[in-house]
């Protein structure tokens, strides 16, 4: 194992450390991080937060499906993660007549346990490979070193793969691309469903609470790991048996009180707490905006018919769930980016930079060279998003665009006819599953209003050529939104991604000329045709032009006043991390003050029979009003504290993540953060920043006295 170089970075407000900013590394704690955690109330030694030999924090914490954290905490492989989490698993395991979603699910026995399909990864070792990817990139242009890191990459992680074992390395670049560190993971397959409350518990408040506090969401799913007889990694079998972890997590529900440390490990996915003014400007006036827009009437087509239909309601679930959840964070992220005036404190501290530069040839040309790349790329940048969250917004046309890469097998001279049955086939079963989640009169509108929005809003210069005029002549007005809808009518009816009889000749006798001629691929291939066609190099050169200056210009921050760096944190790139901090009221504006907790009361406040967001299940109710909760009820409250909250630095990637007390003690799930800080991804706020968890206390009650599953609780090693 070689030693991990620790590379050093700091906060960009004017290399001033922020009170419990940080994403640390858990093996490259520094002393005087280590430190403050011991003096916030960490109990436990740096080896038993992350040790290579013995079994430590880490190795109870897992990468959790495709992009959020979980954790074990049972001898037995049961992982605890946040209900949106395990949403998939849980709307893909149901149907009208067992409505898990609805209805909730546990499963009393190791029996009733459901396959999911997921995955989860454990974290095996760290190794630095700094020195191996330099010294094979050394001398390079910048163009010449992306074309070849990728294949350094594979050369190092192919050193340590492992199928048998199903381990794997994968490599992060640190500090942008200042540092290589490889993870080696270990992937298990066979991920079953345990419990999960019901919908109405799970996402309490739904989007109308999302990014808020107070908050009163159960948001929970219990799930197990399944193993060969051996202990190998295997995929699903009636045969395998429960993991036996290396670590597990004991439960408290001791409690909570406000000014207790609590420490959260997990996977966050990404930060750029080192964005440029100029990444700001853009983001505030297009990017965001554009999105937001977009997003706000897809939901909104959506909502319309999910309220109409139990049955459109659990279709759409996943994918409107996945929708509304960044329309609101990134609505509130600009307005916290404005009102805060970090554009203003980042340029602040670039002309800091530039004075320093002056006369340093390796520095003084960045932030002109970032004003050049940004100037280059800002007029396409609404064209991108109206396409990505707009045009391709549409389930019909997002899969109809898929169809581009089955038109290049049928343009092909050479393929064969065995080529040629694999891109039908695949596309074949590709239109089946979409099929499966397709709600007709959501999507026809959804087709029609982005159409119309990309036509208004974006650039003529930038539209597909002929497309909109073909519309006007067989249409109408452009102007006129009947024009959109009947066009889009014309689309849903005509094309054989609907139409099964349509959709089997084609299949039987494929060619690109029948393939061109439908309706709905000719609309999504104009569109991304065009964009790429155009304008994707001219993205890719303004991302590699971008990272190029970054490296750089972290380089020269580190530089520029290296007795002033005391804080050594990379930005998140879903690689494990740990925070820390201490569970705090808060006052986020004036004459308003919030408490650290929720509790049932508040709950009970919210509940409002039969409606959409605020129902609850009759049994909850009643359990509530009779204040049955057990041994979890907080005596000091006489309640059940469902949730709290923390100055814990995380975002997105860190759902489900542990929130572990100084004795190394599960207390709580985090998922959420609040509208007040929701610039935490580019600038950290000290005062307002709060990590939103759900208590699990609330959780074992939930599992316990309203899904009467005692045979979980039984399994948990529970600290009183």
């Amino acid at each position: 194992m070689k030693k991990i170089i620790i590379m050093v970075a700091l906060s960009l407000s004017l290399f001033k450390a922020q009170a419990d900013e940080g994403m640390w590394l858990p093996m490259l704690l520094g002393q005087q991080v280590y430190a403050d955690m011991v003096k916030k109330g960490l109990k436990l030694t740096k080896e038993q937060l992350y040790s290579i030999n013995k079994s430590s924090l880490k190795d109870a914490i897992i990468i959790f499906g495709g992009g959020c954290t979980g954790e074990i905490v049972s001898s037995q492989g049961l992982i605890f993660t946040n209900h949106h989490c395990g949403y998939s698993a849980i709307s893909g395991a149901s149907t009208v007549e067992h409505n898990y979603l609805r209805d909730g699910f546990y499963a009393y026995n190791k029996g009733q346990e459901i396959k999911s399909g997921l995955t989860v990864q454990f974290l095996d070792r760290i190794v630095d490979v700094t020195k191996e990817v330099e010294d094979q990139l050394k001398g390079l242009s910048w163009a010449d070193r992306v074309k070849k890191i990728g294949d350094v990459y594979k050369a190092i992680t192919d050193k340590v793969a492992d199928k048998e074992n199903e381990l794997a390395g994968r490599i992060y670049p640190m500090f942008k691309g200042n540092q290589h560190i490889m993870y080696v993971y270990k992937t298990y397959r066979d991920i079953r469903l345990v419990g999960a409350p019901p919908e109405s518990v799970g996402k309490f408040g739904g989007d109308t609470d999302n990014w808020e506090w107070p908050r009163h969401t159960g948001d929970f799913s219990v799930f197990r790991v399944y193993t060969s007889k051996d202990g190998k990694p295997t995929p699903y079998s009636a045969d395998n048996v429960p993991l036996k972890p290396k670590h597990f997590l004991p439960v408290s529900i001791k409690g909570i009180k406000d000014g207790d440390f609590a420490m959260i490990y997990g996977y966050p996915g990404g930060t750029t707490r080192y964005e440029t003014s100029y990444g700001i400007k853009l983001k505030n006036e297009i990017e965001n905006p554009s999105l937001v827009g977009l997003r706000d009437v897809r939901l909104k087509l959506m909502h319309e018919q999910m309220i109409k239909d139990p049955a459109v309601k659990l279709k759409l679930a996943d994918n409107y769930a996945g929708v509304a959840n960044y329309w609101k964070f990134f609505d509130g992220e600009t307005k916290q980016l404005i009102k805060y005036k970090v554009f203003d404190e980042k340029q602040a501290f670039e002309n800091k930079f530039n004075a320093w530069a002056k006369g340093k040839p390796e520095y003084e040309n960045i932030m002109a060279d970032y004003a050049k790349n940004y100037a280059a790329w800002t007029p396409y940048s609404k064209m991108r998003q109206y396409l990505n969250e707009g045009i391709l917004g549409s389930p019909l046309a997002g899969n109809a665009s898929r169809l581009i890469s089955l038109e290049t097998v049928l343009l092909k001279s050479s393929t064969t006819a065995a080529d040629l049955k694999k891109a039908v086939d695949a596309a074949t079963a590709a239109r089946a599953a979409f099929k499966e989640s397709e709600d007709l009169p959501s999507d026809e509108k959804i087709l029609a209003s982005t159409a119309m929005m990309f036509y208004n809003d974006v650039d003529k210069n930038q539209h597909p050529i002929g497309f909109y005029e073909g519309i006007k002549n067989a249409y109408g007005s452009l102007n006129d939104e009947a024009t959109f809808k009947a066009w889009a009518k014309d689309v849903f009816a005509k094309t054989m991604m609907l139409d099964d009889a349509k959709w089997k000749a084609f299949s039987d006798a494929p060619t690109a000329a029948a393939l061109q001629e439908d309706p709905a691929f000719a609309y999504a291939a104009a569109f991304t045709k065009n964009y790429t066609s155009k304008y994707v190099s001219l993205r890719t050169d303004f991302m590699n032009k971008n990272d190029e200056l970054g490296r750089a210009y972290l380089k020269g921050i580190m530089e520029m006043n290296p007795a002033a760096v005391n804080k050594m944190y990379p930005d998140a790139n879903f690689s494990m991390r740990v925070s820390y901090g201490n569970v705090k009221s808060y006052n986020p504006r004036d004459a308003v003050h919030y408490d650290y907790v929720c509790t049932g009361k508040g709950i009970l406040e919210k509940y409002v029979p039969g409606d959409y967001e605020f129902d609850l299940p009759a049994k909850q109710v009643e359990l509530f009003k009779k204040k049955d909760f057990g041994q979890y009820i907080d005596k000091g409250r006489n309640d059940l504290v469902v949730s709290f909250i923390t100055t814990n630095d995380i975002t997105g990637g860190n759902s489900g993540s542990p929130v572990i007390d100084g004795n190394g003690n599960l207390i709580g799930l985090a998922f959420d953060g609040n509208y007040e800080a929701l610039s935490h991804k580019i600038a950290f706020d000290k005062d307002l920043n709060r990590t939103i968890n759900v208590d699990v206390r609330y959780v074992l009650w939930c599992i316990d006295k309203l899904g009467g599953a005692k045979n979980i609780i039984d399994e948990l090693k529970l600290v009183r």
